[in-house]
């Protein structure tokens, strides 16, 4: 039996923080791809450390629900599953590229195909873009807007502005967006000044982030001046020096990104079947795209 296990950061201070990692997790337990579909977390249970014992398979395929490639994904979790032999240079990874390593983990004896963060695949390119039509609530939006692709950003870990790039860069390719920008929370070009960055009057802002929490629902609405005090709340859209800002929220709260996990776990070696098509057609629907 092969089976899935989605890490995650978790939060003990934020109770919404693992909601996106068991909704994804939900979902790819109903297109029946995996024997079993577990969730693990650094800062909640069941904890990285003893979540493999919570697996009855031998092959474990382990996907971080994580945006970029850096402290966790190459020391935490690795060593929290106690990843036999782990280096990060099994990756062969420029920030970007990190696919996959099979190892075993040293106290359950498991096949562990261990592999690199959603935040990096190809994949995630459609999830931003899927974010931006369920926002606006329509399918084909585009013309005429401009899309934000926002980041943390922080000169600690140089990989964080890769995935930032990488997608805005996809996106732009697609001629689909009138512009296409990468803005950042801790470096410049910050999202502060998001007007200043478009022509475009609709500009739709999605943030690279996996969960809604103390950045995108608090400092992100706040910096643009969507609204004074978060708790007060704002419009979607809002206007903003005479751009309509349509916020979208954390892309990790996307019902597509399900999908990149899977896509991570078949690149691994997974057998998922048409898993990855049945839950195409299952969140288009929820997005209200047909």
């Amino acid at each position: 039996m092969q089976s899935l296990v989605i890490v995650a950061h978790g939060s003990h201070l934020n109770p919404d923080s693992s909601t996106p990692t068991y909704d994804h997790a939900d979902t790819i337990r109903e297109a029946d791809a995996f024997g079993e579909v577990r969730t693990g977390f650094w800062k909640e249970e069941p904890h990285l450390r003893e979540v493999l014992r919570t697996v009855e398979g031998e092959e474990v395929y382990v996907v971080p629900l994580f945006i970029s490639e850096g402290y966790f994904t190459e020391q935490v979790i690795p060593r929290e599953l106690r990843l036999e032999g782990w280096d990060v240079d099994r990756w062969d990874s420029d920030g970007l590229s990190a696919d996959q390593a099979t190892l075993t983990a040293t106290d359950t004896g498991q096949t562990v195909h261990y592999c690199g963060p959603v935040g990096t695949h190809e994949a995630m390119t459609d999830v931003l873009i899927r974010r931006a039509e369920t926002v606006t609530d329509d399918p084909d939006v585009g013309d005429g807007f401009g899309l934000a692709v926002v980041g943390h950003g922080t000169e600690r870990n140089e990989n964080s502005a890769k995935a930032i790039e990488y997608h805005a860069d996809r996106i732009r390719e697609t001629d689909r967006f009138d512009e296409v920008t990468a803005l950042y929370m801790d470096e410049d070009p910050e999202v502060d000044d998001v007007t200043d960055h478009f022509t475009a009057t609709d500009v739709v802002v999605v943030p690279l982030f996996i969960a809604d929490g103390f950045h995108t629902q608090e400092d992100i609405p706040e910096d643009m001046d969507l609204t004074d005090d978060y708790r007060t709340g704002y419009d979607v859209p809002a206007t903003v020096d005479g751009h309509r800002i349509w916020y979208a929220g954390a892309v990790g709260t996307e019902p597509l990104l399900a999908d990149v996990v899977l896509e991570r776990a078949a690149d691994a070696g997974a057998d998922v079947g048409a898993a990855i098509e049945r839950v195409r057609r299952t969140t288009a629907v929820a997005a209200g795209n047909r």
